[in-house]
């Protein structure tokens, strides 16, 4: 039975089970979600048959949910999985899907134990070293150590929960790098295709090309917190109206990892895209223009804007590498659920629930 399951969340889970905070600002566009060209749509005229019946999940999630060749799947695991998707979604699992994700979750935990557990015979090895710079990345995105404890806390976790998921996130990404990576090609001319076949994809309405400095808070700031995080936004501002550059203060200063590097640069972004508080301001500013301190759920911004765009089709050479991006993970995805079903062929997976 095939539910929803794109093994795109195998990978992400190596990622998604050793991190506990959001990305704190806004982002780029991500490569266009598109199905590929001739892909089959569940449940559509032509598609091979009906979805079969999701088997109900229990009210009482029991201690140990699957076995996998004698391995536990264990509720807290499943547990954390869950929250991570209820905390990315922004709110509780439907109850009329319940169902359905938590059954979804159970086939992802399933894979990911298949792909560690073929790291491990395959004698791929994980140094402690490794283990540890892992723990320390993730340690180092919380401001303090009680932050840290509440986070993990929080996604249900103990320390010797983090270091046993950290190490298993490395076993899977090395298998995957090992035995998928490697296979996975995309060529010139199907970028340029995928292309041709969806250029309603890439008509764009009004955008801007921006930059920002951000001062960060806590989701659950105090208010001496924001007071001060506001503080320091304020001091920037008027360093930058006062003639600093501000590619270079984004760069001292900025708390987004993803654009301070490159000055603040988030380069452009349409409507829709961003946090509303974030897109209202910087779609009021004219070309050059800098606005005021801003607040959003992230913390505090200054934001700089430096071109405006009408209404267009992206050129390709403007899209070809989101596009090969996006082509490139969905050749992973399906090289990927291959690897899984070979592996899952000779194991033996036991559903408790």
């Amino acid at each position: 039975m095939n539910r929803t399951r794109p093994l795109l969340l195998i990978a992400s889970l190596a990622m998604m089970l050793v991190s506990c905070k959001k990305a704190p600002a806004p982002a780029p566009a991500p490569a266009p979600a598109a199905a590929a060209p001739g892909a089959a749509t569940p449940g559509a005229p032509g598609a091979p048959g009906a979805p079969a019946a999701i088997k109900p999940m229990p009210a009482e999630i029991p201690a140990v949910l699957a076995r996998v060749n004698g391995e536990a799947i264990e509720r807290w695991e499943f547990d954390n999985a869950v929250k991570r998707i209820e905390a990315r979604a922004g709110g509780p699992v439907p109850p009329e899907k319940r169902d359905e994700v938590l059954r979804g979750v159970l086939d992802q935990l399933v894979a990911y134990h298949l792909l560690a557990q073929e790291s491990r015979a395959r004698k791929i090895a994980i140094a402690d070293q490794d283990v540890d710079a892992r723990l320390v990345e993730i340690r180092k995105s919380f401001p303090s150590e009680d932050a840290f404890k509440q986070g993990i806390a929080a996604q249900g976790l103990t320390p010797d929960h983090l270091r046993d998921q950290a190490r298993t996130s490395l076993e899977v990404a090395k298998v995957i790098d090992v035995e998928v990576t490697p296979k996975v090609t995309v060529q010139d001319a199907e970028v340029s295709t995928f292309y041709q076949q969806n250029l309603e994809r890439f008509k764009q309405g009004d955008s801007v090309h921006a930059s920002h400095i951000l001062f960060g808070v806590p989701q659950d700031a105090s208010p001496e917190q924001k007071n001060e995080a506001k503080a320091k936004a304020q001091a920037a501002l008027k360093e930058v109206r006062g003639g600093a550059d501000f590619a270079t203060l984004a760069r001292a200063q900025s708390q987004d990892q993803g654009s301070a590097p490159r000055g603040g640069d988030l380069g452009f972004f349409p409507k829709g895209q961003m946090n509303p508080q974030f897109e209202d301001a910087a779609f009021k500013l004219k070309a050059g223009a800098i606005s005021p301190v801003v607040e959003t759920p992230f913390g505090f911004h200054i934001i700089k804007v430096h071109e405006r765009r009408g209404p267009r089709t992206a050129p390709l050479t403007e899209v070809a590498a989101q596009i090969k991006d996006f082509l490139t993970q969905g050749q992973r995805e399906q090289k990927l659920e291959q690897f899984v079903e070979q592996v899952k062929a000779k194991g033996k997976v036991e559903i408790l629930v």
